[in-house]
């Protein structure tokens, strides 16, 4: 039996192939379905692919819904880290959106108390507003 030779990408190269694929499915995905999706155009193990999206999300390019096991391409900028999703319980639909004043105020409480914030990602879950109007 021969092995297939494979090159080894660059870290740059696959951060960029994994955005790619982030960006192109539209929704959140978890590591193993990145690797089907690139199945045709790399060969990547998962301990590859979540080291990819750990820097993709200590740049602000990528985000992890902690509810959903699930990753997601950054749509906003400016945000310095900090992130508000709306997912919808109904279709999986995933909003970001940038709500300063939610954010500024969990990160005062957080200094007032002293706790060392290391990242924050805020998910609300319901109904978006297309599966509201379907159920009216």
């Amino acid at each position: 039996m021969t092995r297939k030779v494979t090159k080894r990408r660059p870290a740059q190269e696959q951060d960029k192939l994994i955005f790619t694929a982030l960006r192109e499915s539209g929704r959140p995905v978890s590591a193993y379905e990145i690797i089907d999706q690139l199945r045709d155009r790399a060969t990547l193990a998962p301990q590859t692919v979540y080291r990819a999206l750990d820097r993709l999300i200590a740049s602000g390019s990528a985000h992890r819904l902690e509810s959903l096991n699930a990753f997601v391409a950054c749509c906003q900028t400016g945000h310095q880290g900090s992130a508000v999703f709306a997912i919808c319980e109904d279709c999986g639909t995933v909003t970001e959106f940038a709500e300063a004043r939610a954010v500024d105020a969990l990160s005062s409480w957080a200094k007032k108390s002293k706790f060392a914030v290391r990242a924050m990602t805020l998910e609300l879950r319901g109904r978006c507003g297309a599966c509201a109007a379907q159920m009216a």
